[in-house]
């Protein structure tokens, strides 16, 4: 997805979305924050986390926080399924992966 604001006409930046659905509405996140958009894998819990932090994996030899979504914004939990996906992130300096029902658009 794209925002065009006036960039044709000069004015500023075109800035594009990678899109996700989350209880049927469809969110965006700056594609430039978006490192990979990944198939679920395994998680491991981390005990004593918060509820809303599903617990880690590893990407490639680091170790990524994954965070359930519909947890952390107080929504009804959902079973993961073929279309969720986690969204990795960098945020504040910090990667973190982010559960999805799916992924709409990148």
């Amino acid at each position: 997805m794209t925002i065009e604001d006036d960039e044709e006409a000069g004015g500023g930046p075109l800035i594009q979305f990678v899109t996700f659905i989350l209880m049927d509405e469809v969110y965006g996140i700056n594609v430039m924050q978006v490192q990979e958009v990944l198939r679920i894998t395994e998680i491991a819990p981390v005990p004593g986390a918060p509820s809303y932090v599903l617990g880690i994996i590893n990407l490639r030899g680091n170790v990524v926080t994954v965070i359930d979504t519909r947890t952390r914004f107080g929504l009804p939990t959902k079973e993961v399924d073929d279309a969720s996906r986690i969204i990795v992130i960098e945020s504040e300096k910090q990667v973190v992966g982010i559960l999805v029902d799916a992924v709409a658009e990148v």
